[in-house]
């Protein structure tokens, strides 16, 4: 095997490196913001490694399961660590609603297997992509964290789990979403390019508002990716 050949598990790797030292941190420490930094570092090198591997044609089924394992400690792990710790400092009263972040990790590995034995999913996804179900939930962490006052309902013993819900049941679903995927083999419909351009629409006016109302970052890429799933839920919806 060349050189070029490893560049991919390369990036992968660091993927996952990022997800490892996150889970410390949202452990040990508790520092929700440096494991919400660690993992976009992880999104941009599970996107690059992708990328290099379409572009330099370097596909192996051993990168395609390392992939796996990286996105499930980074994207399934991760996010169920800081929902879960989260959660801990809101409501320590329902112990037992603690662990339904859990399902969080379990429905990421279902997404995961089925991503990799599903034949439909080689130029847009099926179900919400790990990387977008684990920064809603690391975003929602950070806002709640670094939030002067948390409103009653989302402090509430029910938010937390209700949240974890909901993304574990958009992982697996079979609603079709559109990706951004680009290389030497995807070719892109007119609809498609239709989805992109309203969704990059979308986020700038996002960005925007965020700039002006002086809003912390992690709101921009919270409203960045629920602007996504509803935009895929209303054109499944009506069938665009």
């Amino acid at each position: 095997m060349s050189l070029r050949q490893h560049i991919p598990n390369a990036i992968t790797s660091l993927n996952l490196v990022c997800g490892v030292i996150g889970i410390w941190f949202t452990l040990s420490r508790e520092d929700i913001t440096a494991a919400l930094y660690l993992m976009l570092a992880a999104v941009v090198f599970d996107f690059c490694d992708g990328l290099a591997a379409r572009l330099l044609d370097a596909y192996s089924e051993i990168g395609k399961e390392l992939d796996s394992l990286a996105d499930m400690v980074s994207f399934g792990v991760l996010p169920c660590a800081m929902m879960t710790v989260t959660y801990g400092h809101m409501s320590a009263k329902a112990s037992y609603l603690l662990w339904v972040p859990v399902l969080i990790a379990v429905f990421s590995a279902l997404r995961l297997a089925k991503f990799n034995t599903d034949e439909r999913q080689h130029e847009s996804f099926i179900g919400l992509p790990t990387p977008a179900c684990a920064l809603v939930c690391a975003s929602l962490c950070y806002l709640i964290g670094n939030a002067e006052n948390v409103s009653p309902f989302i402090s509430g013993a029910w938010f937390i789990p209700a949240v974890s819900i909901i993304m574990s049941f958009l992982l697996v679903c079979e609603m079709p979403m559109f990706s951004f995927k680009f290389g030497k083999n995807i070719e892109t419909d007119a609809v498609t390019k239709m989805k992109r351009y309203a969704i990059i629409s979308i986020s700038t006016i996002i960005v925007v508002l965020a700039v002006v109302f002086a809003l912390p970052f992690p709101a921009i890429i919270m409203g960045v990716l629920l602007a996504y799933i509803l935009e895929n839920a209303l054109c499944f919806v009506f069938k665009v």
